[in-house]
């Protein structure tokens, strides 16, 4: 067979939505955030707005992922808003860019947690995590069922591990120096604006991936409608487990302390229960594996989409005949995702590298919905994107201002991405001239 079957439940879809965001930013980036603006009150505020940056972007894809109910996603928005170039870049910067640095991200953090068991040096570190990467994408290659299964489990199971924290917090907050966090008048430094901006760099990195359920729209029962409800239903979600995991954490560690954290949950966990850390950690791990799971599963659905549309190598487009997956372009995915992780090594690094090209993306797709409403008028909306233009006008302004505040305040990072997409158009001819 050379077709996708359509197997995902509204259930799977939402919960890889909700995956997708859940895996290590919660638990790893609370404390570069808290570094970067001390003040416990703002960091809730903080965390907030990437909420609603998640909740109106969510609300704008719906509309879009009703319109198009097509494997690839965000690729096919591009697609039909702007042509096949702005499409092709997208898919670039995912496989080169997007999808493999956050899979290159989180499996790193994967084996720092694995630290709490086990003593692994740097090099024992990057071995796990590329051996976790292709593991994962084997399995994967397997089928959408197993896929299901696991992304079910997983995400549960961090779920779980989250309320638990925040149980915990509630329980032992008077036992310890938590933050005054209702106090947001004091010490607040002169460019607390440009702090809050560059903060949004690793929240939204945390809240990055619930648009993960628009590339397998390809593969869900009734798309056009279970794939609006998954991403809000997973927006939802995930916003209120962030807000709430984060006042655990500032109930359970002085803000000194958090600042800087690599591993913020098992150390709230400790300073209130002994082998808490150890505990923490171990549900973290089945977390972060849970969300590589995912991504090694979802993205290449646009990879094997472009190679459908004639603008990839052919090669991507072959699904496997037992399987029913798109067997060749998992495997190019994992492969540059371990490349990617023994070249650019740094999680610090590594995330602002992912969410700047990210995000660019993604608002260049959210005003596809303008385009759409002019030149599409009579074309069937299964789900209309609520306070529009409104909800999708700021999202828009939010994610511009986080853009050029990236781009102002972490250059390095920024300009390597847009290198790498200044190459994909060189790419771009190349196979629209074969």
């Amino acid at each position: 067979m050379s077709q996708l079957q359509r197997r995902l439940t509204l259930y799977g879809l939402t919960m890889i939505a909700v995956g997708s965001c859940i895996g290590a930013g919660i638990f790893a980036t609370p404390g570069e955030i808290v570094a970067e603006f001390p003040h416990a009150g703002w960091v809730v505020v903080v965390w907030v707005v990437g909420g609603l940056v998640t909740l109106t972007g969510a609300l704008t894809f719906a509309e879009l992922g009703g319109m198009f109910p097509k494997a690839g996603g965000i690729y096919v928005y591009l697609r039909e808003a702007y042509g096949e170039l702005t499409a092709f870049l997208y898919g670039w910067v995912t496989l080169l860019v997007v999808n493999t640095g956050s899979l290159a991200a989180l499996a790193l953090i994967f084996a720092k947690y694995l630290t709490f068991f086990v003593p692994l040096s740097e090099t024992a570190q990057v071995l796990v995590a590329a051996s976790t990467i292709i593991g994962l994408t084997l399995l994967n290659i397997r089928g959408i069922n197993t896929s299901q299964w696991i992304i079910n489990v997983f995400t549960t199971t961090k779920l779980l591990a989250l309320l638990l924290i925040v149980l915990i917090a509630t329980i032992f907050r008077d036992q310890t120096t938590h933050q005054p966090i209702w106090s947001l008048q004091s010490d607040l430094p002169d460019n607390w604006g440009k702090l809050l901006l560059t903060a949004l760099i690793g929240v939204l990195w945390s809240f990055g991936g619930w648009h993960h359920a628009t590339y397998l729209a390809g593969e869900t029962r009734h798309p056009q409608r279970n794939v609006p409800r998954a991403m809000l239903l997973g927006a939802v979600i995930v916003t209120l487990t962030y807000v709430l995991a984060n006042l655990a954490y500032l109930w359970l560690l002085p803000i000194e302390q958090l600042a800087g954290s690599e591993r913020v949950a098992g150390d709230a966990l400790e300073a209130v229960m002994d082998g808490g850390g150890r505990a923490v950690a171990l549900l973290i791990g089945v977390s972060v594996f849970g969300t590589i799971a995912i991504y090694t599963m979802s993205a290449p659905r646009i990879y094997f989409a472009m190679a459908r549309d004639g603008v990839f190598f052919k090669e991507l487009a072959k699904v496997h005949s037992r399987f029913q997956t798109p067997a060749n372009a998992m495997m190019v995915q994992a492969i540059w995702a371990v490349l990617l992780l023994l070249v650019w090594g740094q999680f610090h690094d590594l995330i602002t590298y992912v969410t700047f090209i990210d995000i660019g993306f993604m608002a260049l797709a959210a005003a596809g919905i303008f385009l759409f409403r002019k030149r599409l008028p009579d074309v069937s909306r299964p789900y209309r994107a609520w306070g529009y233009p409104f909800i999708p006008g700021l999202y828009l302004l939010i994610t511009t201002l986080f853009l050029l505040n990236t781009l102002m305040e972490r250059p390095k990072q920024s300009l390597a991405g847009l290198l790498v997409l200044g190459l994909g158009v060189v790419l771009f001819y190349r196979f629209k001239k074969e």
